[in-house]
């Protein structure tokens, strides 16, 4: 059994091992993180703490099932989103910074667009429900519904609706189909955006782990744009806000979309902190 003689010569160990196996060294500390229930400042703060012969063994195994090509988030069973932690596992793609510049953009446009403070939001394609839950949290006036086309998402989802206690109504269905006949205010979408042929390029790590159904998509990507641009105008009120997430690429072909099916809203692409096209929004006005 590998033992260590305190906290940063177990970090040391990770750092050349994950190295030498062409992973990134940083998922050490989340993988340390992970095992001592704290944060980036807790590990720097106990870097000359022993461990247990048990938490060394843990931290070991995960590390190698990691440099075996598994994503440390997997490995952990979860990500941080928005200052709070998900369970995240195969069934569920691994939540991305770039996607709380959505959260962070949509709430700052609630309060410039609406009036009224009981708001109706679909977040279609909810995945671990990182952007519902999110919005619900930050937004607790707002009424939420979350969709997914996958049962094993939804329950991943639900899972984490209960534990960050956020009340969400989850459907299972393809994009809006589990919202016909309804009016929301308010609408977001993360899609799978990746044009098919682009999979030569990926990381293998995400390519064998994580759910190919949540990253990929035909029409180079652009299928369910389209689609939800047809869908939506019979489900918003006026005024409404539509967000999307967007692959950098892609913005000028979804915002042509959007203004041929809602030729009186303000359509805007928005660049993410990076400085890359990320987001596409639609404002509707009365």
């Amino acid at each position: 059994m590998m033992t260590y003689k305190n906290v940063m010569e177990a970090l040391d160990w990770a750092s050349s091992f994950l190295v030498d196996n062409g992973r990134e060294e940083t998922a050490g500390r989340i993988v340390m993180q992970h095992i001592l229930g704290t944060t980036y400042s807790g590990v720097m703060l106990h870097l000359q703490d022993s461990l247990t012969a048990e938490q060394s063994e843990q931290f070991k195994n995960l590390i190698e099932e990691h440099a075996s090509g598994r994503p440390v988030q997997y490995c952990i069973g979860s990500e941080e989103f928005y200052g709070r932690t998900f369970i995240v596992d195969e069934s569920v793609l691994i939540p991305r910074p770039e996607t709380e510049e959505l959260v962070l953009a949509t709430s700052n446009r609630i309060e410039q667009l609406f009036n009224k403070k009981t708001l109706k939001l679909a977040d279609i394609g909810t995945g671990s429900g990182a952007i519902a839950i999110s919005m619900k949290l930050e937004c607790p006036e707002l009424t939420v519904v979350a969709t997914d086309l996958s049962a094993a998402a939804l329950s991943t989802a639900q899972k984490n609706a209960q534990i960050l206690e956020a009340d969400i109504d989850f459907r299972l269905g393809d994009l809006t189909a589990p919202l016909v006949g309804e009016k929301f205010d308010i609408v977001l979408s993360n899609p799978p955006y990746i044009a098919i042929e682009e999979a030569k390029d990926m990381s293998s790590i995400v390519l064998e782990h994580e759910p190919h159904s949540a990253l990929f998509a035909e029409e180079d990507g652009l299928i369910l744009y389209r689609k939800l641009a047809q869908q939506l105008p019979a489900l918003m009120n006026k005024p409404a806000l539509i967000g999307l997430e967007i692959g950098y690429t892609q913005g000028e072909q979804v915002a042509k979309f959007f203004k041929e099916s809602f030729p009186q809203a303000t359509v805007t692409v928005e660049k993410d902190i990076n400085g890359k096209p990320r987001m596409v929004f639609c404002e509707i006005d009365v």
